[in-house]
């Protein structure tokens, strides 16, 4: 049974203030409640991807009374239908925020698919959840968990400017069927691409067949919504993304599973682990040779975590402490024709992406190594993509983790303006012949 609390105002107001969006008080505190029915997919699912299974109106943690209805926007919990990295059917579920305040660029207001950063892979971490609760403390298995909204920054921001928002919560995160598939890229493409036709089917919206679309994410996000420009052209030719915003993408996870080894996030490597058996059960005999007793509880314990209980049990540790031969993830993986097969599948760069990407990764960044998301934008300009690179200098410190949230913050006002710009119809120059000369 989970705990959990609507965040104190004076923490979130305070942070969010201080990147000018507007919020107010929410509302008191939740003693104990469970995972929502709602997330409970049905035994038959629709047949066409994109297709709305439910829907029910989403209160906001934050928000505030305007002249025309609340702001930053009316929200809706959504659950629609997607196709999983195997071919098979899977419900997602998100949430979907028709804006308060007016689009004040020309044509019809536009349409933005929110991929969220790293929530962790219980269920209690989504982020449609978080809309709803701001801050969720409590207990899971006799175990701390902590979760805070994050997103809700960027949201607001897009929110703010008249731009509708939808949010997926992913393949299995919210979801109550099955496990999170952290990382996969054609369950978190798909599962984007998806939920821009889940918002163009919902009643009552601003939303219209010439609505501009648009792709943000960072982290997980960033890599979510890079997969989504590559899938467009083959998965969902029908949803014309006019420009995408990719930040600190994951797109080499060999490079990205080494530089978070024994950092504050190596929990995420159980998360990704347990994903991949999720996606392929055939990799689950492979796994299992190779982990410890103290591996499996490692294992079982993430499943149920959000990113606040990971970096609170896990900061600092080595999957090495996992394995029964001493040995990394890492170089288990490479050492395993099947997992370096399924993980090498993974990498994003290999199909140029529809629209015009912003590609901007930290070049401090040693937790998503700005390298790998470097050779992304590059591979993509190679292959035709209309791609602005754009890397964010900041000064890097001893933490990881700072030095990949620090861009995060520092690049997000740049971000949602320039994605902004596109959907308002100015078009953008790609860096492309200049990126060699760029860090």
């Amino acid at each position: 049974m989970f705990l959990r609390t609507r965040v104190p105002a004076a923490l979130l107001t305070a942070v969010l203030v201080s990147t000018g969006v507007a919020v107010a008080s929410p509302a008191a505190a939740e003693a104990t409640v469970t995972i929502p029915s709602f997330y409970t997919p049905p035994a038959t699912l629709p047949a066409a991807d994109g297709t709305l299974i439910r829907t029910e109106p989403l209160p906001l943690a934050l928000s505030l009374p305007g002249i025309t209805g609340r702001l930053p926007g009316t929200a809706t919990r959504i659950m629609y239908k997607s196709t999983d990295s195997a071919g098979q059917p899977v419900a997602v579920t998100g949430a979907y925020v028709e804006p308060a305040v007016p689009w004040s660029g020309p044509g019809a207001r536009p349409l933005v698919v929110l991929a969220p950063g790293t929530m962790g892979q219980g269920d209690q971490c989504s982020t449609s959840l978080a809309l709803q609760r701001g801050l969720i403390v409590g207990t899971e298995e006799d175990q701390l968990t902590v979760s805070i909204g994050y997103e809700v920054l960027a949201m607001y921001r897009m929110l703010l400017k008249g731009i509708a928002v939808v949010q997926t919560d992913y393949v299995g995160l919210g979801s109550t069927d099955r496990l999170h598939t952290y990382v996969n890229r054609v369950d978190e493409g798909h599962a984007v691409l998806d939920a821009a036709r889940a918002a163009r089917a919902l009643p009552n919206t601003s939303i219209t067949t010439n609505s501009l679309i648009g792709l943000y994410g960072y982290s997980q996000g960033g890599g979510a919504v890079a997969s989504a420009a590559e899938l467009q052209s083959s998965y969902a030719p029908d949803v014309r993304v006019t420009a995408t915003y990719a930040g600190a993408p994951p797109a080499n996870l060999a490079d990205v599973t080494a530089a978070i080894d024994g950092s504050e996030l190596t929990g995420a490597l159980g998360w990704s682990v347990n994903g991949f058996m999720q996606s392929d059960p055939s990799l689950q005999p492979v796994v299992d040779k190779y982990l410890t007793d103290s591996g499996r509880t490692a294992l079982r314990r993430l499943s149920t975590m959000c990113a606040g209980d990971a970096l609170l049990a896990f900061a600092g540790k080595s999957s090495t402490e996992w394995t029964t031969n001493g040995k990394s993830v890492i170089d288990i993986v490479k050492a395993e024709p099947r997992l370096k097969s399924f993980i090498g599948d993974q990498l994003i760069g290999t199909r140029k992406p529809a629209g015009v990407v912003r590609v901007a990764t930290g070049v401090s960044d040693n937790l998503v190594p700005h390298g790998q998301a470097r050779t992304m934008a590059a591979d993509w300009c190679d292959l035709g993509g209309k791609v602005v690179y754009a890397p964010v200098m900041l000064l890097p410190t001893i933490s990881p983790l700072l030095n990949h949230a620090g861009p995060l913050l520092a690049d997000q006002g740049a971000a949602i303006e320039w994605l902004g710009d596109r959907l308002a119809g100015n078009s953008a120059h790609s860096n492309c012949l200049i990126l060699p000369l760029l860090p």
